[in-house]
């Protein structure tokens, strides 16, 4: 752990004379470019943003072989992106300054937004993104209350896609990797007319070999086959006044993700069964990428009265699971005058998904769920812009929102009653509607001083049904509103025309809710309360040396009140003697620093790098456990917030042979931390260093690439799970993978 954290400081160092990769590629060689963001709903210069944003551009993205944003999660400091394995299509575990959830429950909102070509995602599950055209990547750090809304209390990922461009062009991408893994993707650009744009996309993806080694069963595990196709136009009515929509279909089929078994010597699947996992380094099958999960589905019972079935009637069924996502945008963009500009989005999101998942991580059908579910969303946004250049502008608008959830869970029990297995089905439906009005507007009353006030009012209602175990019956779906106004008030200080420093605070807000895993009516029918942080930031950033080096910092506290968490609680209702639920014990207090440079070393190098030093401590969280005991885990760390984090990526490039060559290679450095909320060691990472490399050669229209992921082989967990005094779980991260790709770009 020293040795990793010294060869970090080190490289930090070097960094602090002139490190970083530029975000996107230079006009002229060791130049460093100006990024243009939309962080603030508007396109700007990232250097002129008076809060901590990163970006990332499509040259980078694509240098970087990303399969989905989690291998982006470099970008910024204090940011953690992972794959928590529960259910299928990538439940993301998105952390940015600790703040964020790991849940693949729908009723439960994510913590951080991730925003694709100005729609807000509602759900963890699917999150990780598979984009082929992606164009820019920005991480907002911080509470975005003001202008992305509800959700968004850690930050914001804020992808945007390419453009039709009205040319004929496209590029063609196909490549091998280990684990029986080939992939082939293209984008295609062609113009209907010289007013209309259309742009296609397609993408297939199959990894033959899993990740991992189901040690009982059926051997291999972690089995992918994704498939995408998109469409998207983009129609120029007239001079001021342009539509564009865009249509995408995501199909994966795929193994259930895999879960070991991290369950300590006290807990019941240990002492009763044996399955025990006495360190974080060695589960019960002596290898981390080693799972012993059951299989096996039991006959579906004819109705909710029969829900027991003898356990030598267990099926071996393959742990199978689909995710299919449609998404509908279609955003129109009027000009009204060279002032004033008009903008409508409106976005749909439709998900169906299914898993059957062993959740013990043992051979034995212990605990097992099978849980078919849809998610749908639809939203409009409304938005005025003012900018005549001078001292005032202004952006404002209204926002609506409506969405809707089913989750048809049977949970299959196999530890509660000797020789059968219980069937518990448990239905549930939410609905969840949204309104908000906002704007945010910037005053320059001074050559050199800038204020920015701006707020948001949201108001949410959501309305809660169950059926199974527990019914809800009409007069008793509950129904609930809450509402919240989140300011923004900042001040910028130009200096210079290089350097500007600001100071901000906003408010960030994520809405009440009803649990979806309830063992009673009295908890169906009980909501959980909204959960706020007051967030407090100074920074600078800079450019120097004529553009060669760029340097931005941020000092940031954030003061979190009615945190949600989801905590096992004692009930005599239920089977296993415990509930999940989720509450608002408690409070936490949140500090830190972060620092990003980029520059050119020279005309063929450069080099990005960035540091994160977080705190995060509970001010007050007091609960009665499984126990029935109080419990007090105040003065507990935050999960998923290590006390250290950074990156350093190089890339040296120079001509060679009537073509171009660069190599890149990345160093990331992720600090000891724990994965659960009561800090339970047995599911923490020590830090880890993760080193991804590559070798390319472009040549006419051809690029050839040789690239590495995780070549360090670092087994982390990615997620831990402790069912209290039964057992515990984890996912793991995806090991070494390597690969050899092919790029055709013609006519661009």
């Amino acid at each position: 752990m020293k040795t990793q954290r010294s060869i970090l400081f080190a490289a930090i160092a070097a960094a602090s004379v002139g490190v970083s990769a530029p975000a996107v590629v230079s006009a002229a060689p060791g130049v460093l470019e100006e990024i243009t963001v939309t962080a603030r709903k508007r396109e700007e210069s990232m250097q002129d943003v008076g809060l901590a944003v990163s970006a990332l551009s499509e040259t980078e993205i694509q240098r970087q072989f990303a399969r989905d944003i989690q291998d982006l999660a470099n970008i910024a400091p204090n940011v953690i992106i992972d794959d928590t394995g529960q259910g299928p299509g990538g439940t993301a575990a998105i952390y940015i300054r600790g703040v964020g959830i790991a849940d693949l429950e729908k009723n439960f909102d994510p913590a951080v937004g991730v925003s694709v070509d100005g729609v807000f995602l509602g759900s963890n599950a699917g999150a990780l993104l598979r984009g082929i055209d992606i164009a820019r990547v920005e991480v907002l750090r911080g509470p975005q209350g003001t202008l992305f809304g509800r959700n968004t209390v850690g930050g914001l990922i804020n992808i945007s896609r390419t453009q039709p461009t009205g040319e004929l062009g496209g590029r063609f991408r196909a490549g091998v990797e280990n684990f029986d893994t080939y992939y082939v993707d293209g984008v295609f650009n062609f113009a209907v007319t010289d007013d209309l744009a259309i742009k296609l996309t397609g993408a297939k993806r199959d990894q033959g070999e899993g990740y991992y080694d189901n040690v009982t069963v059926r051997g291999d595990q972690g089995r992918q086959d994704y498939e995408s196709l998109g469409f998207n136009a983009l129609w120029n009515a007239t001079d001021t006044l342009e539509f564009e929509y865009s249509y995408t279909m995501e199909r994966l089929d795929q193994d259930t993700p895999a879960l070991v078994n991290a369950t300590r010597p006290d807990q019941l699947f240990c002492v009763a069964y044996g399955y025990c996992s006495p360190s974080v380094n060695s589960t019960i099958t002596g290898d981390r990428n080693g799972v012993a999960g059951g299989g096996g589905r039991p006959p579906v019972p004819p109705s909710f009265e029969t829900n027991i079935t003898p356990v030598d009637a267990v099926d071996d069924s393959f742990m199978d699971a689909f995710f299919d996502t449609d998404t509908h945008i279609l955003e129109a963009r009027w000009e009204i005058s060279d002032a004033l500009r008009f903008d409508y989005i409106f976005g749909s999101w439709e998900s169906d998904e299914a898993s059957l998942q062993d959740w013990d991580g043992t051979p034995e059908l212990l605990y097992h769920t099978d849980r078919p579910g849809e998610f749908e969303q639809q939203s409009h946004e409304l938005r005025l812009t003012y900018d005549n250049g001078g001292a005032f502008n202004v952006v404002g608008g209204l926002f609506f929102w409506d969405s809707e959830y089913e989750s048809r869970m049977r949970s299959y029990i196999g530890f509660a009653v000797p020789g059968l297995i219980l069937d518990i089905p448990q239905t549930t439906q939410q609905e969840t509607e949204s309104v908000a009005a906002f704007f945010e507007a910037d005053y320059r009353f001074a050559d050199q001083w800038v204020l920015t006030v701006g707020g948001r009012y949201t108001e949410d209602e959501k309305t809660s049904r169950q059926f199974g175990e527990v019914n809800t019956i009409p007069g008793q779906h509950p129904s609930e509103k809450w509402d919240e106004f989140t300011p923004k008030v900042g001040l910028r200080y130009n200096m210079t025309d290089d350097v500007m420093f600001y100071a901000t605070y906003s408010k960030g807000y994520r809405a009440g809710g009803f649990n979806g895993r309830v063992a009673s009516l009295e908890e169906a029918i009980q909501p959980y309360d909204p959960e706020t942080i007051d967030n407090y930031e100074i920074g600078v950033k800079s450019e120097l040396l004529d553009n060669r080096l760029r340097l931005n910092a941020t000092i940031f506290t954030m003061d979190y009140k009615d945190k949600q968490e989801e905590l096992q609680l004692p009930s005599s209702e239920t089977d296993t003697g415990q509930k999940t639920v989720v509450i608002n014990p408690s409070s936490a207090t949140i500090q830190g620093i972060e620092l990003e440079m980029q520059a050119y070393l020279s005309d063929n190098l450069s080099v990005r790098a960035n540091l994160g030093y977080l705190d995060s401590e509970y001010d007050d969280f007091v609960y009665t456990d499984v126990e029935g005991s109080i419990t007090d885990l105040s003065g507990l760390e935050f999960r998923r917030a290590p006390e250290f984090t950074g990156t350093v990526d190089a890339t040296y490039e120079w001509d060679v042979a009537g073509g171009n060559a660069w190599v890149r290679g990345a160093y990331r450095y992720i600090g000891s931390h724990f994965t659960n909320a009561t800090n339970n060691a047995e599911l923490a990472n020590d830090s880890q260093g993760i080193v991804d490399a590559s070798v390319n050669y472009a040549v006419n229209n051809l690029t050839f690439s040789l690239f590495g992921r995780n070549l360090t082989d670092e087994d982390g967990y990615t997620h831990g799970y402790e069912v209290a005094g039964l057992w515990s779980y984890a996912a793991t991260r995806p090991p070494r993978t390597y690969g050899f790709e092919v790029v055709y770009n013609f006519n661009n």
